[in-house]
């Protein structure tokens, strides 16, 4: 992938496969025979497929940054670092089916969930077309199976428990998924819903993006424990992940999922990443004096679209195939960004909520969670 020296973090700019983590890469797949049989499943169009969405994932980053660094808008929330966290488990979902509540750091899942990639721009220039109306970032689309994400992010577990209570209450074969960074694990919003879903046995998947900060607080600060082992204190079935492997994420949250789906209750991914910027672009400064360069330097060697990309290669795709599916995904990803500008100058009709279908996960067009 093309890198941005305006954009990128230094240590992805001359980004070069490590050899031993290329090796170790391809044995972290091989290791496990559940994850290597769910992954040796993916067709070559699933493999390429989910290099598009990490792309598009970066490539929302990049042109989010770029509005900061020309004054369209003030701040933003990336992920840069954490795509494979997102790319991975909502790729492994039936997202005809499931549903998902992402952080605003996991912006990839609602373009994965069919969210039209002008419409995450345009949440964040809150122009009257966009899905909240102008009223907030924070945005989703029940329509389209995405709760907008919660700034208190440990509420995301109480919220998708409920999601899943109404899937258990119908007997319906779905998965509710959210995201909790390794912060919010220490909420009482969150033990709470874990403890709902366990003892209900509910399906819902909580995903621990453990990227070791929680805003600006290490997480040898926040907190004592592994987050590896939260799932045992509620009976939880938990896999863990090396979060910057896009594969071995999808493997994990697609045994997950299966889980689930089985009526087997709720499961856990704790997905081990780490965040190469600030809570938001305001403080990336700050960020940089937070952490010791040297752990820069350790996570920026494992890039997880470099060290997809040079598995890819491993595997028989040519340079020219993943030149071609960049240079798509840019001209999309350009496309969309000139598309929610125009919005600013457009009707000021502001927005209101689409019609949601009442059978779908327990919503009215009012938004009103329907009885049980």
């Amino acid at each position: 992938m093309r890198r941005y020296p305006a954009f990128d973090p230094p240590e992805y700019l001359d980004w070069t496969p490590d050899p031993e983590l290329i090796v170790s890469y391809r044995r972290r797949i091989e290791q496990d025979s559940r994850r290597r049989a769910a992954i040796e499943s993916l067709a070559h169009g699933d493999l390429l497929s989910l290099y598009r969405d990490l792309l598009r994932t970066r490539l929302h980053d990049i042109g989010l940054k770029r509005w900061v660094k020309t004054g369209v808008i003030s701040k933003a929330w990336l992920g840069t670092g954490e795509e494979a966290v997102t790319v991975g488990t909502v790729g492994a979902l039936d997202r005809e089916l499931d549903v998902v509540c992402p952080m605003i750091r996991n912006a990839g899942a609602l373009h994965m969930m069919g969210v039209p990639l002008a419409d995450l721009f345009r949440g964040y220039l809150a122009t009257p077309d966009s899905l909240s109306g102008g009223r907030d970032l924070h945005i989703g689309d029940l329509g389209r199976n995405v709760l907008q994400p919660i700034s208190h992010m440990g509420t995301n577990a109480q919220v998708m428990a409920g999601v899943a209570l109404s899937f258990s209450n119908r007997e319906e074969p779905r998965v509710a998924l959210t995201f909790i960074g390794d912060g919010a694990t220490r909420t009482a919003a969150f033990h709470e819903g874990a403890n709902l879903a366990a003892v209900l046995e509910l399906p819902v998947i909580f995903v621990v993006q453990d990227n070791q900060v929680a805003l600006g607080t290490r997480r040898d600060q926040h907190g004592r424990g592994d987050p590896g082992e939260l799932g045992a204190a509620y009976g939880i079935p938990t896999w863990t992940a090396d979060g910057n492997h896009l594969l071995d994420t999808w493997a994990a949250a697609r045994l997950a999922a299966e889980h689930c789906r089985s009526g087997a209750g709720p499961a856990m991914v704790v997905a081990r990443t780490f965040r190469m910027g600030g809570h938001a672009t305001h403080d990336e400064r700050e960020a940089r004096t937070t952490f010791d360069p040297t752990l820069f330097a350790h996570w920026g060697r494992r890039d997880p679209i470099g060290l997809y990309e040079a598995w890819l290669l491993d595997e028989g795709v040519t340079p020219d195939a993943l030149e071609t599916i960049e240079g798509e995904v840019t001209s999309e990803m350009d496309e969309a960004a000139d598309e929610a500008l125009a919005s600013r100058n457009g009707p000021k009709t502001f927005n209101t909520p689409s019609n949601v279908d009442p059978n779908s996960f327990g919503w009215t067009s009012s938004l009103a969670i329907r009885p049980i």
